[in-house]
């Protein structure tokens, strides 16, 4: 199961760059749960803004940054931070330390079978050494540092797969799967993947005054009600007053 979920996290973080860039939807009643919960962050994007300008005016010289949506940003930068730091975690606890090479040799000449012996015997060690250190299953702390690499390579510690490990302990599994569960419902959530039900704030109201609900997610259709007359919207637009 926890195996199961760091892959679906893997397989999703295309989908959370692709939306990286997406335009913010302000339409209301939204075309979809994911543009409604952009439209609540707009205080925060507005604000972000401001302090770029701040820091940069329109008639400075170079390329200005391309726009982003900063929900999804957030989350992408959380789940790998999350990733990443039980991939060291756990690798600074299960890995096993790479094999050492052999010693400084001795001077001395292949002049006799003993000598070839140990000279084999060396160049054997030193090899095994060389590739034990470079073996690709071992998780490195300063290269391949991704979110995917971190929850395939985290997928294949909880299934105990081959390599320089030892299996994991119980609190071990406990703890990838609690970070993985984490992970997948917040991409889930930012993906519009999963049901969602949010209220508008007071700057959003009905007609009428009242607080509108918003819900649906995980491929419904997207539907608002107003909680106090009980007038319904949709994608169409409204369906009951």
């Amino acid at each position: 199961m926890t195996a199961t979920t760091l892959r679906t996290i893997a397989q999703l973080w295309p989908a959370l760059n692709d939306a990286l860039a997406a335009p913010t939807q302000h339409s209301w009643p939204p075309v979809e749960l994911r543009g409604y919960l952009d439209a609540l962050e707009q205080y925060d994007i507005a604000e972000a803004a401001a302090l770029r300008a701040l820091e940069r005016s329109p008639d400075q010289l170079g390329t200005r940054p391309v726009p982003i949506n900063l929900r999804v940003h957030d989350t992408m930068r959380a789940v790998e931070a999350a990733l990443l730091d039980t991939a060291d975690r756990i690798a600074w606890s299960v890995q096993r330390t790479p094999m050492q090479p052999p010693p400084p040799a001795r001077a001395a000449y292949a002049r006799s079978r003993a000598d070839r012996v140990y000279w084999e015997d060396r160049a054997r060690r030193a090899e095994a050494a060389r590739k034990d250190a470079a073996d690709g299953r071992r998780w490195r702390h300063n290269t391949g540092r991704t979110a995917i690499r971190a929850a395939v390579w985290l997928a294949g510690r909880v299934e105990g797969a081959r390599g320089p490990f030892r299996p994991l302990s119980e609190p071990e599994q406990h703890h990838v799967a609690r970070v993985a569960e984490g992970a997948l419902a917040r991409i889930e959530a930012t993906l519009d993947l999963a049901d969602g039900c949010r209220e508008l704030t007071s700057s959003h109201p009905c007609p009428c005054g009242g607080t509108i609900e918003v819900y649906g997610g995980a491929g419904a259709q997207p539907v608002a009600r107003c909680k106090s007359c009980g007038a319904i919207w949709s994608e169409a637009g409204v369906v009951a007053a």
